[in-house]
């Protein structure tokens, strides 16, 4: 957990995969992949696009806000009066890539939120890399 100046706090996680990043960007990237590993969606890789991610607890309401190709996606993640962004960057290294996720903007009082993001965020991580493990 760390402070950001705005008072709120960003959870990060990183996970080293043995995938190469293109892999990686088109588990990210394709709405039937994210289906497979974080939730039904109706995503699409255009900044501006909004998009929803609908889990069995109810809908996250996001729009894409920077495409790097090839190495960082970030969207908007509003829920339950949670108002956060999601970063993924890709950095290639040696045996795949390095995969670090950061969700920003949980406030003070959002602990339950943040905790919540924690264990989803592992979970998600470990789908993912069975999901980009099977493009290989």
């Amino acid at each position: 957990m760390s402070d950001i100046n705005d008072g709120t706090v960003t959870l990060a996680i990183e996970r080293e995969l043995s995938s190469p990043p293109d892999q990686v960007w088109r588990a990210l990237t394709d709405s039937n992949l994210i289906e497979q590993w974080l939730m039904p969606n109706d995503f699409q890789l255009k900044a501006g696009q909004a998009f929803k991610l609908n889990g069995d607890w109810g809908t996250v309401d996001c729009t894409v806000l920077q495409i790097t190709p090839g190495s960082q996606l970030k969207y908007s993640w509003v829920a339950f009066g949670l108002d956060s962004t999601v970063t993924y960057t890709l950095t290639p290294v040696s045996t795949g890539t390095l995969l670090r996720v950061e969700q920003a903007g949980f406030k003070p009082d959002q602990q339950q939120f943040y905790d919540g993001a924690k264990g989803g965020w592992q979970r998600f991580m470990a789908n993912l890399e069975q999901v980009v493990a099977s493009l290989g």
